[in-house]
């Protein structure tokens, strides 16, 4: 979300509260479809909040979108408020993903994206590597049928990556739940990954914190459910 302000007459103070204008991120990273490599001089952010809503009420489809390859994103937290301004229902500040990857040879280290209202991450890029990531599930789903990601399955991932990609490596990954609304919401998988020999992860967890329902699996239906009954964590050492 950008903000304007209209212009002030000379010799007199803007008064007028700001516009809010629709944008389709927070920041966007180079150029989608790009094909320059930038592995010599690599962009990087670095230590970088994307706040969605909390301090004032605020809706954007996507905090952020990378499609600079070869970058790297060094400890990076998307975070769609669960408290403060707009927060604490399933309407307000309304935001679907936190982080889409369209780059390849993107690095991510210490990322962590947080209460978004669908897949949460699109890593889409070919050859990308993450280490370390931390999420948590959106607390305020109201039903389970305001929250699938297909009419079979229950849900988002919090890291979803296509069929298309080939190459990719996870290293200590997470992901929580803690449906509050007094409902069982599900999710089938906090990982959603092609099954290829070339997309691997490493030490995957999901856990129970309290609420209602819980994830169902760790990753493609791999991973024991964690629940009331088994709060985690379920951890999955190594996938495929």
């Amino acid at each position: 979300m950008s903000i304007t302000r209209k212009p002030s007459p000379e010799g007199t103070r803007d008064r007028s509260p700001p516009t809010a204008t629709s944008s389709p991120s927070l920041l966007t990273l180079g150029t989608q479809g790009s094909t320059v490599s930038h592995a010599s001089d690599p962009d990087s952010v670095d230590d970088v909040t994307f706040r969605v809503g909390g301090a004032e009420a605020g809706t954007v489809p996507t905090a952020f979108i990378d499609n600079s390859n070869n970058s790297i994103l060094d400890d990076v937290w998307a975070w769609r408020a669960d408290h403060g301004a707009g927060a604490g229902t399933w309407t307000g500040d309304q935001s679907n993903t936190g982080l889409i990857v369209n780059g390849s040879n993107v690095t991510a280290y210490g990322l962590a994206v947080e209460h978004f209202q669908k897949d949460e991450v699109i890593w889409n890029g070919q050859g990308g590597e993450d280490i370390f990531f931390q999420n948590e599930n959106p607390y305020e789903v109201p039903s389970q049928s305001a929250w699938m990601s297909s009419s079979t399955q229950d849900g988002y991932p919090a890291f979803f990556i296509p069929g298309s990609v080939t190459s990719f490596q996870g290293y200590g990954m997470g992901s929580y739940s803690f449906f509050n609304q007094g409902v069982a919401i599900e999710n089938a998988m906090a990982f959603q990954a092609p099954d290829t020999s070339g997309v691997q992860f490493h030490d995957l967890l999901t856990v129970f914190l309290n609420g209602s329902g819980g994830i169902e699996s760790v990753i493609n239906g791999t991973g024991a459910p964690v629940s009331s009954s088994f709060g985690g964590p379920s951890d999955v050492v190594s996938y495929p």
